[in-house]
């Protein structure tokens, strides 16, 4: 090679630096030179002048790096890492009730975690990350933390929506640092679980722009797939686990693909006997009567999740405390579900005439929820305002049902219907206050017709799904026309029934404007006076076939 060719290939590879070097020189060699120029006193004066100018401007450059840096890395948004110890955690199987189906895919979960030895010495794949489902206040995080507790490691929780923000690369920077905290630690104590609260806000379906843009969201979504991929190729035993409340179709596909969160824990709402060991632990923190009747609290609590109930148990002790009385007895208890669920009465002076209304109205309500509902119970009917509302019948299914047929729906129709006739009966008129109810018997009918295929005709399909504009006018006329014949047949059973039944109607609302309020026990008293048993007990009605 030429000597021309080596010199061009040295320029090349190094022009950079001779650049730099040769700017270096020639800033300095100019100062110098003009020193040599000047007096002996103004040379010293500028020497001492331009040394200081050195120090200045590296102490703004050191200032600027450090900012610069902590800016890049999230500045005053800096994540807030919530490591906790093993040990710290301290939840343990037997602390985790009311989820019990969830616990045992969840104990696999760490026998999985304790054997990774063993499972990578026969072939196979390390657990990685782990996807929790299901509804709000079910024990996501608290299940979480007994994992990490009886496997031993540390516990990182954070929430999705820490991660997101305006700034583009913030998210994206708080996911490096996490993972990078989680495999120290997981080097230092052979093992880290990093729990995502709330995956949804960073993990739902990215969205790409037109002009080949990305939102800020899909940034941090795309590092937390990377630095998911990247603990298969690491030692340090990491395990992400995500927890959402939303359908998993929500969340997007990369996601939910083998080596991520390709496992799945469904966290549901617990059953008679778990909510009946809810009551009893969180009972167990407050001073309970020995009497309370834990049974029928269980099963007054239908639908209720584990953190329902300890808010239940808590603003029962709040209620007791109120009373100045020492323990939690049945009567706190039951006003804590009426404030939780119905909302707190109302001061304000009701006349005379609108408690009449109200009490045929919420009579009407009780009579037919009461005698012809195959699944729901009667637990209080009030005619006390609350909320919106002037009065209320607070029910629940007798036990969990799934899904309803069309005898369970047609009955909820006719509820909905019973203040509007039970007012029309008695007084020849309605007031506004069937609004509410109209709406709710509406809905069902609508959706019996136009999506589950339970209208006398049986139109099958479900026709809310098919565009206004390709669904013809005369299939809209048929299956709205359904929908009415529908309201129509259940108003009139109602009013045939309400009639037949005139003397038990009248006594529930006198009963009702004597006392303001009902218990299940009163109301189930009172019917049975008029030899009408529970027909939940007696029939042999399957809830949800």
């Amino acid at each position: 090679m030429s000597l021309w060719k080596k010199l061009k290939l040295f320029w090349w590879n190094h022009w950079v630096k001779i650049v730099v070097v040769a700017w270096t020189i020639f800033i300095f060699w100019i100062p110098v030179a003009a020193l040599g120029s000047i007096d002996s006193y103004q040379r010293s004066y500028m020497v001492a002048w331009l040394s200081t100018m050195g120090l200045q401007a590296t102490i703004s450059a050191v200032i600027f790096v450090v900012l610069y840096s902590w800016v890049l890395q999230g500045g005053l948004q800096k994540l807030k890492k919530k490591q906790v110890k093993s040990d710290g955690v301290n939840i343990k199987w037997k602390d985790v009730i009311g989820m019990e189906g969830a616990k045992i895919e969840a104990k696999e979960l760490v026998s999985l975690i304790k054997d990774r030895a063993r499972v990578k010495k026969i072939g196979g794949s390390v657990i990685r990350g782990m996807l929790m489902m299901g509804p709000p206040g079910c024990g996501k995080t608290y299940l979480a933390k007994a994992i990490a507790t009886e496997a031993g490691i540390p516990f990182i929780s954070m929430s999705g929506a820490e991660f997101v923000e305006v700034f583009v690369g913030v998210g994206a920077s708080r996911v490096r640092q996490l993972f990078q905290r989680a495999r120290r630690l997981a080097y230092a104590h052979g093992g880290c679980i990093i729990f995502i609260d709330e995956v949804d806000a960073v993990g739902r379906k990215r969205v790409f722009s037109a002009f080949g843009g990305t939102e800020e969201t899909n940034s941090t979504q795309n590092q937390l797939l990377a630095e998911m991929d990247g603990l298969g190729e690491r030692e340090e035993n990491v395990i992400v686990i995500g927890a959402t409340n939303a359908a998993d179709q929500t969340l997007d596909e990369a996601l939910l693909r083998p080596g991520r969160f390709d496992r799945k824990i469904f966290v549901e709402k617990p059953d008679l006997a778990e909510r009946e060991e809810l009551f009893h632990y969180y009972l167990s923190k407050v001073s309970a009567d020995s009497n309370l009747d834990v049974a029928r609290l269980a099963r007054k609590a239908v639908t209720k999740s584990p953190a329902d109930i300890s808010n239940l148990v808590k603003e029962a002790a709040l209620i007791a405390t109120r009373n100045k009385q020492d323990k939690v007895n049945y009567q706190h208890m039951s006003e804590a579900f009426e404030r939780v669920d119905l909302g707190l009465k109302r001061t304000t002076k009701v006349s005379e005439k609108d408690r009449l209304v109200t009490a045929y109205h919420e009579a009407g309500h009780l009579i037919i929820l009461y005698l012809l509902h195959p699944t729901d119970d009667v637990f209080k009917a009030s005619i006390i305002p609350r909320g919106a509302a002037g009065g209320v019948v607070y029910h629940l299914p007798s036990e969990e049902t799934s899904h309803h047929n069309r005898d369970r729906v047609l009955a909820n129709i006719k509820v909905a219907l019973a203040g509007y006739v039970a007012e029309k009966v008695k007084f020849g008129v309605t007031a506004t206050g069937v609004c509410s109810d109209f709406t709710n018997a509406m809905h069902w009918a609508h959706k019996m017709v136009w999506e589950w295929g339970m209208g006398k005709n049986a139109w099958v399909g479900d026709f809310s799904h098919i565009p206004a504009e390709q669904l013809s006018e005369s299939m809209k006329e048929k299956l709205n026309l359904e929908t009415h014949e529908i309201m129509q047949s259940c108003l009139k059973e109602t009013e045939d029934f309400l009639k037949k039944e005139i003397t038990i109607f009248e006594r529930f609302a006198k009963e009702l404007l004597e006392r303001n309020e009902l218990d299940f026990d009163e109301i189930e008293a009172i019917f049975k006076e008029y030899g009408k048993s529970n027909p939940r007990v007696s029939s042999k009605y399957t809830p949800g076939v």
